[in-house]
């Protein structure tokens, strides 16, 4: 499929930062009770988590992987989850603890990659994107009205992308920190 040349990766990873808060709207609407809105909600946070995968591709294909898109697509990812786990806290969806747990981890990411971005930018590895589709899905299950049957499977879901959160951020550290010794 050819897109015209202004369609970047970059312009992609900057209009799904633009296009997160209509994902947040819709999680709210009808007092985040009404099951259209939910699927909605979910149809709009699937198509921006789609949106991650064609700038990836469209970059390397283009072969123009940038500084400012290997450190903005991660970001704009972050803000994505956050904002839906965030959402799906002060409705009453999801776990407040899971929401902390995730989001002190990607924020500390955040800031520790500020803090050595002098040392170049550290893109994701293949670990953080099994991390981030994780979420992807495991948020994407409290976005859903499910059945309440269904609740171990999204809980269990989560656990795992809980799990993944904590073990790549620990390893992101640690090469990073080996990346500077060596």
């Amino acid at each position: 499929m050819k897109l015209p040349g202004f369609v970047t990766p970059n312009f992609i990873t900057v209009m799904r930062l633009l296009f997160v808060p209509v994902g947040a709207y819709t999680l709210f609407k009808n007092g985040g009770d009404d099951s259209t809105w939910q699927y909605i909600s979910w149809c709009v946070f699937f198509v921006l988590g789609l949106s991650d995968i064609v700038d990836g591709k469209l970059a390397r294909s283009r072969n123009t992987i940038t500084e400012l898109g290997k450190f903005l697509d991660p970001v704009a990812d972050k803000v994505m989850i956050g904002t839906a786990m965030i959402s799906l806290s002060i409705l009453g969806r999801m776990p407040w603890w899971m929401t902390i747990v995730i989001l002190t981890r990607e924020i500390g990411i955040t800031i520790f990659r500020l803090l050595v971005i002098n040392r170049g930018v550290i893109p994701a590895n293949k670990g953080g994107k099994i991390k981030a589709m994780m979420q992807g899905f495991g948020v994407g299950f409290y976005v859903l009205p499910l059945d309440s049957s269904l609740f171990w499977f999204r809980d269990g879901f989560m656990f795992i992308a809980i799990a993944l959160t904590v073990v790549t951020g620990a390893y992101y550290v640690k090469s990073a920190f080996s990346k500077t010794t060596s």
